[in-house]
């Protein structure tokens, strides 16, 4: 009788196979983060069915080619730069760069709004902070789309919409709650992306 475990097993497996080309440690460690990255999903998600979970993760080929890629090797079975079997630098940002650039340029664009220096860095940080999620190694596409969507576009729709219905005068309470609602949703979405983060 097969145990839970088995599509787990199948599916790290192939994902083994399909990234064969890469050195044992990376291929090991690769190995180690989607088997953590299941485990915690089962953890904070019981509902959710191993299929589900795997679903999410993608395809091994893909997977393994996203690898392989980062490890600087063109294709399964291509050596690295130089001919050498050797990893190329993977150059990861630190998961806590694009959430940091998300949230505090707009803490400071709501404490200083009359300095248009700080609105005009404080969009450009969070752009670049967007992107930094977009191409990070830390989260599924799924937590990507989700993490720009509300620390990014929704609070970007929502200042414009605002500046341009110039309904309530800027420093009145309506003002003060409508930037502490978007602060609130800012901070919030960068601990669930933290907490859902992958080693």
């Amino acid at each position: 009788m097969k145990t839970s475990a088995d599509p787990i097993r199948d599916y790290l497996s192939a994902v083994e196979r399909e990234a064969s080309a890469l050195p044992a440690d990376r291929r090991q460690e690769l190995l180690a983060d989607l088997a953590e990255h299941i485990e915690v999903t089962r953890a904070e998600r019981p509902e959710t069915t191993t299929g589900e979970i795997l679903a999410e993760l993608g395809d091994p080929r893909t997977i393994a080619a996203t690898a392989l890629a980062e490890s600087g090797h063109a294709a399964a079975g291509a050596p690295a730069r130089g001919g050498a079997d050797v990893p190329a630098p993977r150059g990861k940002v630190h998961p806590l760069v694009p959430l940091l650039m998300l949230t505090v340029p707009f803490l400071l664009a709501m404490l200083l709004p009359d300095i248009p220096a700080v609105q005009f860095c404080s969009t450009v940080f969070r752009v670049v902070g967007a992107v930094l999620l977009c191409t990070s190694v830390h989260w599924t596409t799924v937590q990507k789309t989700t993490g720009v969507l509300l620390a990014a576009v929704l609070p970007t729709v929502a200042i414009s919409v605002w500046i341009a219905s110039s309904a309530v005068p800027e420093g009145s309470t309506p003002a003060l709650v409508a930037n502490l609602t978007m602060l609130a949703l800012l901070v919030g979405t960068a601990a669930w992306l933290w907490r859902t983060r992958r080693a």
